[in-house]
């Protein structure tokens, strides 16, 4: 069992509202159906980041801290909106790629308690990978018990599904090669990340270079750190580019590019 993420800063034009980049979508989704034609066993679900078509709108409605007034709530379907129009073109890439790609929105399925999820049936997306479908996840809003709605990234939605599919790896691809020690001049890259070594590192890493409302990429590696904790079957959680054309292959198959994060020291983290 592996999960797989597609940052929003690679599959869109994050600097540019609602812009996404088919012809990237399109090789990322080839990418994928060649790695589970070489391994047929394999079992993955994939998750997507919203880029330059949610957190813009998200960012202009502060929907992430909660959702109260009229207008917020109007916010909150219009970021729906927009998450579920990615969603539809990255499905619609998968679809052409010949997967059997459905996908599970947050919105319609979870509840949370700020920000955390206390109710989410997860049946239907367990059938779905029993029936050799490919579940397709991602960044969404979610009705919220205390907030009224927010937000769940898709690190916090795989810190979720974890707990039930317990993954062997997960995989975050962005545009970035790796987690840089000194973001943003970007000449040092951190070849593995441990509780160990975290707290020497914590203050090169940056947020994103555009809107991120939950968190960039300081946020991805202090909930990842936490999930290698909370789950001992999870092995590792590799933030690596996907720009290349044979990356995302390659990472679902066994190889470990970019900046791993691992419980103990295999290598030089430094």
């Amino acid at each position: 069992m592996q999960f797989l993420k597609l940052g929003g800063s690679l599959i869109t034009a994050k600097a540019r509202p609602a812009t996404p980049r088919p012809t990237v979508i399109a090789r990322l989704a080839q990418g994928i159906a060649q790695a589970m034609q070489e391994n047929p066993k394999m079992r993955l679900v994939l998750g997507h980041g919203s880029g330059s078509f949610g957190h813009t709108t998200a960012s202009r409605y502060g929907t992430h801290q909660g959702v109260r007034s009229p207008e917020e709530w109007r916010g909150f379907a219009e970021v729906w909106y927009m998450a579920s129009s990615l969603n539809r073109l990255v499905v619609e890439a998968l679809r052409q790629a010949g997967l059997p790609a459905i996908a599970f929105p947050a919105s319609a399925a979870a509840i949370t308690r700020n920000r955390q999820v206390t109710a989410w049936n997860l049946q239907p997306l367990q059938a779905a990978l029993e029936g050799g479908l490919l579940p397709v996840v991602y960044g969404d809003v979610v009705f919220d018990q205390a907030l009224g709605g927010t937000i769940l990234s898709t690190e916090d939605i795989f810190a979720y599904l974890g707990k039930a599919l317990a993954p062997q790896r997960i995989l975050i691809a962005g545009l970035e090669a790796g987690v840089w020690a000194d973001y943003p001049a970007c000449t040092h890259l951190l070849a593995e990340i441990t509780p160990a070594n975290v707290a020497h590192i914590t203050a090169g890493l940056g947020g994103s270079a555009q809107t991120d409302v939950t968190g960039g990429m300081y946020a991805k590696v202090t909930e990842m750190l936490a999930l290698l904790e909370a789950q001992p079957k999870l092995a590792e959680v590799l933030i690596f580019s996907g720009e290349q054309p044979d990356t995302v292959t390659q990472a679902l198959l066994g190889a470990s590019p970019g900046t791993a994060l691992r419980r103990a020291t295999h290598r030089n983290g430094l």
